[in-house]
């Protein structure tokens, strides 16, 4: 579908499935290395689109902060020793999962999200589900999980969203 779509390229969670992949878009791309010159004229998409993050029928739930938290921790936890993937519940986490969920935790508290009950996403609500989730991994002595736990509060609780989680995560390297 990506291929058809005007992509390029697309994600693989393995290097064996890079081959595969590379199958699907050399059929469609032929010798041609891009299909920039592939107009989608049946795509139009304003910059109030672009900003407008609200999902129908979406909502913020806990478990959804509490997942987003979690997955943060660990990835951190995992980069600061070294390792640029996690498992992360039966799954390969990179870099760009724990961008995901920190955006979404800053988008939130940022907006005052609410959850379905009227509850508030604020900066206390995430330090107490943060801490939390924190003791669930094993606690702020395990690992590196303080220091995951001081960059994740950097990121959701700026004033600003910062452009990148390993750029706020560099200064922490051994």
């Amino acid at each position: 579908r990506e291929s058809r779509d005007g992509f390029d390229g697309t994600w693989v969670a393995h290097p064996d499935l890079v081959p595969v992949a590379g199958e699907v878009f050399d059929r469609v791309l032929g010798d041609r290395p891009h299909q920039k010159q592939r107009l989608r004229d049946d795509v139009e998409v304003s910059a109030g689109q672009l900003l407008d993050v609200t999902i129908e029928d979406g909502r913020i739930t806990e478990g959804g902060v509490r997942a987003n938290v979690s997955v943060c921790l660990q990835y951190l936890d995992s980069w600061l020793r070294g390792m640029g993937a996690a498992a992360i519940n039966d799954l390969m986490e990179d870099a760009a999962t724990a961008e995901i969920s920190r955006s979404q935790l800053w988008q939130w508290r940022e907006q005052g999200a609410r959850f379905p009950d009227g509850t508030a996403m604020t900066a206390d609500l995430y330090a107490r589900l943060r801490d939390e989730e924190m003791e669930a991994l094993g606690g702020p002595d395990t690992g590196r999980l303080a220091d995951a736990a001081d960059i994740l509060d950097k990121l959701v609780l700026s004033d600003d969203f910062h452009e990148s989680l390993t750029l706020v995560a560099y200064p922490y390297l051994d």
